[in-house]
């Protein structure tokens, strides 16, 4: 219980920083300093109003000056439009959620009954916004857990904190289920695992080895024995390819969350969508449209009320009151049925106690990216359940912390570690179907006790068939930058690390690719290329943008060439990836490179050719960078930069 109690107070911790964070980037820095740093618009006009799912208010927003530069709005972040003239009060705002973004323009959902003047003729900005509502929920779900003193939920407790070992079904009464043949051996394994589980089961599923497929097939065998599932992710990026997966299989799936944070794709299979296609639904807008119009009749007149008129008020609220509360009625009975019959109900973890389920309990849950997730988060769908399923991949990405001290004191060591440690419940996918074997074979070893499988598709996997290839023959390349002097350097404004020396040679080395396929092997170009550029640090993310932007030579790859963090290409995958790691230095400090789970996701995004470029006297300082030097020249992909004499 000790280590709940502590949860508690790394959770506080965490609150505490992240909106420290959020005062010193927008509460408590000048309007032009926010500007700058990306978390405020200003000025913004809009470009048009409209109605939108779930009868929000969706305003277009475009800004007008600093067009171009890069920001940090996202899909389904909390934003506030304020007004920013003379005679603004501070009360003139509107909190809303972003539902799409672009680089100069979003688009914004607001809940409210009807839109204030002032966006007509104020001086409009928008600024990012902190949300407590997920440290609610999670302080709620883990105080619920500690305080279970019986039932259920103290059983899954004891089992996912270790004081219980898990159970499963004895051999004869486990349900058959034969092999499917759309999975492997270890997916089939996992598969099986899961159905005999009574307490808790994991799928590991390492880069490429078909996790989205396994959870899918899984899900649909649960089915099998049970009426409906929750499934659930951290982001709503994740919980929307999972609903895709999902119906595509002809499930009946109830996608759960605020519209706004839903995908245009997907918008159809959300409550509030499925709601304006009831039958009853136009009874519905009449009976609150009428309750509305007896309202503002019955506060019509404003002073000197005699009798006959403060009764005739008093009948129309009351008539106004019983239509809302049919209304109620109705709705509550129209979302049950929409809940009831679906088979699957699909949300984040934080969203799975949305007002439509707050109260619904699940036999089975679901939980990919568990791995990604913070754990107070993960227990808020398992408070709902008797039985979970994590999913996910301890050696990738761990979740976003904003405190480095509650990080240190065990916030970043996830639910999903911490099963696999204390329980016997995971089964890890063994084949995967992405990259070449020379790209996966170091990750496999260094992370997965190299148990990883190429499968046969895939294995010998070049862009250009002939092994011979100057360019493509060997899948990998280390392309060494010690001793040409490009030494790394900071940026001024948000401190972040760049190397221009190795940008250039980046740029260079791309540029001839990009030649040599379009005089030698035009097919490849034509039959549809993906190329990523990746690194670590945000400052060489700017630099490598700009390049592609500015560089002639590059523009033939820019339609189909991404620029972005590791974090950003997690999930992902590209036939060619290039990765710059950006540190030089005569001390030997690699920073962020030390992470190296979030190496893993950088060298295991690409199929077909993976290049990386950095300063081996730098990198070799630490163990597992001397161990890929070492990897590079058992599998004979050294090159020099001297080899790149044009580079600076």
């Amino acid at each position: 219980m000790e280590d709940l109690k502590q949860l508690l107070q790394l959770l506080k911790i965490e609150k505490e920083a992240d909106f420290r964070q959020y005062q010193t980037e927008v509460l408590q820095t000048p309007l032009q300093e926010r500007k700058k740093k990306g978390v405020t618009w200003y000025p913004v006009k809009v470009l048009r109003t409209e109605i939108g799912t779930g009868e929000n208010f969706h305003l277009t927003l475009e800004r007008s000056t600093q067009q171009g530069e890069s920001h940090g709005f996202q899909v389904g972040g909390m934003v506030s439009v304020f007004d920013n003239g003379k005679e603004a009060k501070k009360s003139d705002r509107l909190i809303g959620v972003i539902t799409s973004v672009w680089r100069d323009s979003m688009k914004v959902a607001v809940n409210v009954e009807e839109l204030p003047d002032w966006l007509d003729y104020g001086l409009l900005g928008v600024d990012m916004t902190f949300d407590a509502a997920s440290y609610t929920e999670m302080e709620s779900a883990v105080e619920k857990v500690l305080s279970a003193e019986e039932g259920r939920l103290k059983e899954l407790r004891d089992v996912i904190c270790g004081r219980q070992t898990a159970r499963f079904l004895p051999e004869e009464q486990r349900p058959y289920f034969p092999p499917l043949p759309a999975l492997n051996d270890s997916q089939n394994k996992a598969l099986q695992n899961i159905l005999a589980a009574r307490d808790v089961a994991i799928i590991h599923g390492p880069p490429g080895t078909g996790k989205t497929t396994t959870i899918v097939q899984a899900v649909k065998a649960t089915l099998n024995q049970e009426k409906q599932v929750l499934v659930t992710a951290p982001s709503n990026t994740a919980v929307d390819l999972l609903t895709e997966k999902l119906a595509a299989q002809g499930l009946k799936v109830l996608r759960i969350g605020n519209p706004a944070r839903v995908s245009e794709e997907l918008i159809h299979l959300s409550v509030e969508a499925q709601l304006s296609e009831h039958e009853d639904y136009r009874y519905l807008k009449k009976l609150r449209k009428n309750a509305e119009e007896y309202k503002k009749m019955a506060y019509k007149y404003k002073r000197k009320y005699g009798r006959d008129e403060r009764e005739q008020r008093k009948l129309l609220l009351t008539e106004s009151r019983k239509m809302l509360d049919e209304a109620t009625y109705l709705e509550k009975y129209m979302v049950d049925h929409l809940i009831n019959d679906a088979q699957v109900i699909t949300a984040t973890l934080v969203g799975s106690v949305n007002k439509f389920i707050r109260h619904k309990t699940f036999s089975t849950v679901f939980i990919d990216e568990a791995a990604q997730s913070l754990e107070p988060a993960c227990w808020i769908p398992i408070v709902k359940s008797e039985r979970v399923v994590f999913a996910g991949d301890h050696c990738q990405l761990p979740p976003t912390i904003k405190s480095y001290e509650a990080a240190k004191q065990g916030l970043s060591t996830t639910l999903f570690e911490k099963v696999i440690k204390r329980q016997k419940v995971d089964v890890m996918l063994q084949t995967q179907y992405r990259m070449h074997q020379k790209i996966m074979n170091f990750s496999s070893r260094q992370f997965y006790k190299d148990r990883l499988i190429a499968d046969h598709h895939v294995e010998n996997w070049l862009l250009v068939k002939d092994p011979a290839d100057p360019y493509f023959g060997n899948p990998v390349e280390f392309i060494d930058t010690a001793g040409r002097g490009f030494e790394e350097k900071r940026h001024k404004e948000n401190l972040s690390k760049y190397n221009p020396g190795e940008a250039g040679l980046l740029a260079i080395h791309l540029g001839e690719m990009l030649e040599y396929l379009n005089t030698s092997h035009p097919h490849v170009l034509d039959e549809g290329l993906s190329i990523g550029l990746i690194s670590p640090y945000k400052a060489q993310v700017s630099q490598l943008r700009q390049l592609l932007k500015e560089n002639e030579t590059l523009q033939t790859g820019a339609p189909f060439t991404q620029v972005n963090s590791i974090d950003g290409f997690q999930g992902q995958e590209r036939d060619v990836i290039y990765i710059s790691l950006v540190r030089s230095n005569e001390k030997g400090r690699i920073g962020f490179l030390e992470d190296i789970r979030r190496m893993n996701v950088a060298l295991t995004r690409a199929r077909k050719k993976l290049v990386v470029i950095g300063d081996s006297a730098t990198l070799s300082t630490h163990p597992f960078y001397q161990d890929f030097l070492s990897y590079i020249d058992e599998i004979g992909a050294y090159k020099s930069a001297w080899e790149y004499a044009q580079a600076e």
